[in-house]
């Protein structure tokens, strides 16, 4: 880019050419990633917690719309942050296998730190519900910041492996035009 924000000239083309965003994974990276059963780990335990999120979710708002059922929630929350914490754990060896970091490796720095908030807020569940402390709902409530934190985070995660993806694919070829 120029110092008023135009692009810059291609060398010798006068085409004008955009910086290429970085690529997720060095070749090396990737050949750990793909080599790695902790790879495997997260693809099978990624969809297990969403499974249990949806269910949780169900038997948290059922509680909260109806007054009923706050053992079930409470006890599918329970399951929840467990699942959490074990992908947050088994992620940890995943980005240390493949990036050399247990956590912050600079390809997924903020998607580690939003899963910091989300740990976060599931942590303060567990405080409330072991502490005593708050009523049922204000603990839902916390449960609740805590999955939609998970969401957004999930959704980091979902666009980051996107863009891995299309950026490991080879460029689209124009087509030819038959004369």
């Amino acid at each position: 880019m120029t110092h008023d924000g135009s692009p810059e000239a291609g060398p010798k083309t006068g085409v004008a050419t955009r910086p290429q965003a970085a690529a997720l994974y060095t070749p090396e990276e990737r050949a750990r990633r793909d080599s790695s059963v902790w790879t495997i780990v997260q693809g099978v335990l990624a969809p297990v917690q969403f499974s249990i999120f949806l269910i949780s979710l169900a038997l948290v708002l059922r509680t909260l719309v109806t007054g009923e059922g706050a053992f079930a929630a409470d006890l599918s929350i329970l399951v929840k942050t467990f699942a959490l914490y074990a992908i947050m754990i088994t992620g940890s060896i995943w980005e240390k296998v493949v990036f050399g970091k247990w956590l912050f490796a600079p390809a997924f720095f903020w998607e580690d730190v939003f899963s910091m908030v989300v740990i976060g807020l599931h942590t303060a569940y567990l405080v409330m519900l072991f502490g005593g402390i708050g009523s049922v709902e204000s603990r839902l409530l916390v449960a609740l910041a805590g999955y939609a934190a998970y969401v957004i985070n999930a959704g980091q995660f979902l666009l980051k492996l996107r863009a891995a993806r299309l950026a490991g694919q080879p460029a689209a070829q124009p087509m030819a035009v038959p004369a």
